[in-house]
């Protein structure tokens, strides 16, 4: 998330390299956070359990700023269904493992449903910001959220497989149908969560693989690398683009982990 903060201090033209932006949240280990200009990096560690925490935390942090208008984005990594390795997949809606728009959350003794649909517009404006940067594919779609990474996603090479293969593919053949393009461990918290706090939000995740394929990511450690900043250059274009921003000459881009 420093790379990523490092990236907007330069995208947004702010004095100096960068090198000098501190851990907000040092003294902690429960997330960093990084503040570049109006932008602020935070990482969410993985699963729903670490990135409700910090919503909750961030949530309140904004109340108490006084912040207005804000728009909170998820980027990362995920992986894709039907789709070509690289590919930017944009949350119209976050979907369970039954495919359905919900997040199920039990509270006290109840099990609370929340929608999990995100701001349509705010994903149409991001999809149009991709053609600023068209050397990647970028797409509209479904991101199913699972509680597990191996058989919850339907892996067969966790420690654990309690079904076939043929299953397996019946299961995300399914998926696909139903409108999935990706599958990760996070959206429908984070679609939920925002959602009920009136904030503006959207998903951006990179696919580095397609589980219709495969379970094993293949690529070379530099095309994942590159594929990794496909999220970034999207989102930097976006935010540009909101302040009237110009790009600045010779941007290059850092790497980062899913944030």
């Amino acid at each position: 998330m420093r790379a990523f903060a490092q990236l907007m201090h330069k995208e947004l033209g702010q004095a100096g390299d960068g090198e000098d932006l501190a851990d907000i949240c040092a003294g902690t280990d429960r997330y960093a956070m990084y503040r570049a200009g109006p932008v602020l990096s935070i990482s969410h560690g993985m699963g729903i359990p670490s990135i409700s925490i910090m919503l909750h935390e961030l949530i309140k942090l904004l109340h108490h700023a006084k912040c207005r208008d804000v728009t909170i984005i998820r980027i990362g990594t995920s992986g894709g269904l039907g789709i070509k390795p690289g590919t930017v997949v944009i949350t119209d809606t976050a979907v369970d493992s039954s495919f359905k728009p919900r997040f199920e959350q039990v509270v006290l003794d109840d099990v609370v449903v929340r929608s999990t649909e995100l701001d349509k517009d705010l994903a149409k404006e991001l999809l149009a910001c991709s053609k600023d940067v068209p050397d990647f594919p970028t797409l509209i779609g479904h991101t199913m959220c699972t509680y597990d990474f191996y058989e919850g996603q339907g892996r067969l090479d966790g420690a654990l497989c309690s079904f076939s293969s043929e299953k397996k593919l019946e299961y995300l053949k399914r998926a696909y149908n139903a409108g999935v393009r990706n599958i990760e461990m996070e959206s429908t918290a984070f679609a939920a969560l925002c959602g009920l706090c009136g904030l503006k939000a959207a998903v951006v995740c990179v696919a580095l693989l397609d589980r219709l394929e495969g379970d094993q990511i293949r690529a070379p450690h530099e095309v994942l690398w590159e594929y990794q900043q496909r999220p970034q250059r999207l989102i930097a274009a976006f935010i540009r683009k909101q302040l009237g921003l110009c790009p600045p000459a010779g941007t290059s881009f850092s790497p980062q982990t899913d944030g």
